[in-house]
């Protein structure tokens, strides 16, 4: 299946919201350094998305097969048991943004830098969810990324970028040899459509983690992901 880029995505920054993350008051120089900064910003922001309507050619106890490319991991085999259709994805804030950041040499302002392009991030991955949703009806969508467990690590990026063959560069997004994305502020992933909701941070043990998303269950692992013969 051809690729989607997704090179218009609307980017919004929230004053109010970003102040309060950034703990700046109201009526303040600082106020005033960071509504210019974002103003700034939203001038050259071009947060971009790739995707990829792909299929499950092969399962074994912890590989699937898609596109001819075998992705590695226990928990994503057992949650794309019923699963026949995925859609791999990179999405990023966009050079135009890493670039402008790279501007400030003032450690404050490097820090509001780097918050509004995660900021970008976030709301490229809510609009290419929405978009996913709106093309592909694929019912109730969950998704993990290479990295976020150890089942399945960082370098499974290669394999998915594998699978979008051109279409991270297309969005400007590079791997490194350490599997790292540049630019930083970048999320690669495979959605799939689930019946029951997934989170990567049910089998995450790390405490005081600022992106958790759901509570760590102890006993998941064992009760839906360990092979019967272990």
């Amino acid at each position: 299946m051809k690729l989607r880029v997704l090179d218009a995505v609307p980017f919004q920054i929230d004053m109010d919201s970003l102040a309060k993350q950034m703990r700046v008051k109201e009526g303040t120089g600082n106020r005033e350094k960071l509504e210019t900064l974002a103003g700034q910003a939203r001038a050259v922001a071009k947060p971009k998305a790739v995707l990829r309507e792909a299929y499950i050619e092969e399962r074994t106890d912890d590989r699937v097969r898609v596109n001819g490319i075998f992705l590695s991991s226990r928990v994503l085999r057992v949650n794309l048991e019923k699963a026949h259709r995925v859609f791999p994805y990179v999405a990023t804030c966009g050079r135009e943004l890493e670039e402008w950041s790279k501007g400030f040499s003032d450690l404050l302002e490097k820090y509001w830098a780097e918050a509004i392009k995660e900021m970008a991030v976030k709301q490229t991955v809510r609009y290419l969810h929405d978009y996913l949703t709106e093309h592909f009806q694929p019912g109730k969508l969950s998704r993990m990324n290479p990295g976020s467990l150890p089942d399945w690590p960082l370098p499974e990026q290669r394999p998915l970028f594998d699978i979008l063959e051109d279409g991270p560069r297309a969005i400007g997004v590079e791997l490194t040899d350490h599997f790292l994305m540049m630019p930083v502020k970048s999320v690669s992933g495979i959605c799939f459509p689930t019946e029951e909701s997934f989170e990567s941070c049910k089998l995450c043990p790390r405490e005081n983690c600022p992106g958790r998303r759901a509570a760590y269950e102890r006993d998941l692992y064992a009760r839906k992901y360990a092979r019967a013969d272990s």
